[in-house]
């Protein structure tokens, strides 16, 4: 069992929930990442809880089993609706249940027509259920790219590129290392180690010879390393960096982005790293679910640019974002853009 110093507001709660939710990532597929806090009857938080990898108990489980008796006539704050369906795992509803909770708020109806309904078997029980606590940050946050697959029935496929304030990737000359400095570059390394795979041509390869592994501030591995996927129809050389054991990779001989994505089905969580190129078709695919661009303060003149070839020919086909956030990160700029159509 665990405790807190004193009581906690639900805002509170949730915000532990989402960063239990947060640090599931890359670790569950093809579950959802999700975070869950017990709060005993005083609101003190006893125990919290996030998915572990597939055949491991769900994030109410594990938050239940470290409040232990404690959770009795207390509240559960879940990002997800609790599950109802036994699958290698029993219901997270009845856990809830038999554990004698009296109050559910969760964030997000489960879309999974496997799994929805605990929120029914909850209130059925007696069990006093608020749903939609926090609904927009869980949604654009943790849950994203599992929300997105659920719906659309495929991965979501972020974009990242670094590029300088003329939009720029690369110098005339073809060097790129390094446009962005060393803070945006942990903070792409950072993300890495919570996506389910990383994308790159082969043209990628042969110009950067990429790792393309997590890696944390001390240059060793991250413990989650994402698939690197390369798609295109050269063979990348034997010497290749990509070829090494620091990470499953996998080769998909196409040039078309959908027939990479068809091959990705089993994935949830995907970034797209290749080069303007391969940003360019899976623009021009309609494949892209969001764009992170790292923005440096640096005007290069003539150079590649980020993007190229994304279908548009006129002003009235342009790709239109909407801006989620901009940060800054050491004097670099992080852009995070979502398709208007979303």
């Amino acid at each position: 069992m665990m405790s807190a110093d004193g009581p906690i507001s639900l805002d509170e709660a949730l915000r532990t929930a989402v960063d239990a939710s947060e640090a599931a990532r890359g670790r569950t597929s093809p579950n959802p990442p999700v975070g869950a806090v017990i709060l005993d009857r005083d609101g003190i938080v006893v125990g919290v809880g996030s998915t572990r990898p597939p055949g491991g108990p769900h994030a109410e489980i594990v938050a239940l089993q470290r409040a232990g008796t404690s959770a009795r006539g207390g509240t559960a704050v879940v990002t997800l609706e609790p599950c109802n369906h036994t699958g290698r795992t029993g219901p997270c509803s009845r856990a809830l249940i038999d554990a004698g909770i009296t109050r559910v708020l969760y964030s997000v109806a489960d879309p999974n027509p496997l799994a929805e309904g605990g929120a029914r078997t909850l209130a059925d029980a007696g069990v006093l259920v608020e749903a939609g606590l926090g609904a927009e940050v869980v949604s654009r946050g943790p849950l994203r790219a599992w929300l997105h697959k659920q719906r659309t029935g495929r991965p979501h496929v972020t974009l990242k590129y670094a590029a300088s304030l003329d939009g720029r990737s690369a110098a005339a000359d073809g060097t790129s290392r390094w446009i962005t400095g060393q803070g945006a570059r942990a903070h792409v390394h950072a993300h890495r180690s919570k996506l389910d795979a990383i994308i790159v041509g082969t043209g990628t390869v042969f110009a950067d010879d990429p790792l393309l592994t997590a890696r944390l501030a001390d240059g060793t591995n991250s413990p989650h390393q994402p698939t690197r996927v390369v798609f295109g129809l050269r063979q990348v050389p034997r010497t290749a960096r990509i070829l090494g054991d620091d990470a499953p990779t996998v080769f998909v001989h196409s040039r078309d982005p959908r027939e990479v994505i068809e091959a990705l089905a089993e994935h949830t969580d995907v970034l797209l790293e290749g080069g303007p190129t391969v940003a360019g078709a899976f623009l021009a695919a309609g494949l892209v679910d969001r764009i992170i661009a790292y923005i440096a303060p640096t005007v290069l003149g003539s150079g590649l640019s980020a993007v190229e070839n994304a279908g548009v020919g006129t002003i009235s086909e342009a790709k239109r974002f909407t801006f989620e956030s901009v940060d800054s990160i050491d004097g670099d700029i992080v852009v995070s853009a979502v398709p208007d159509r979303q």
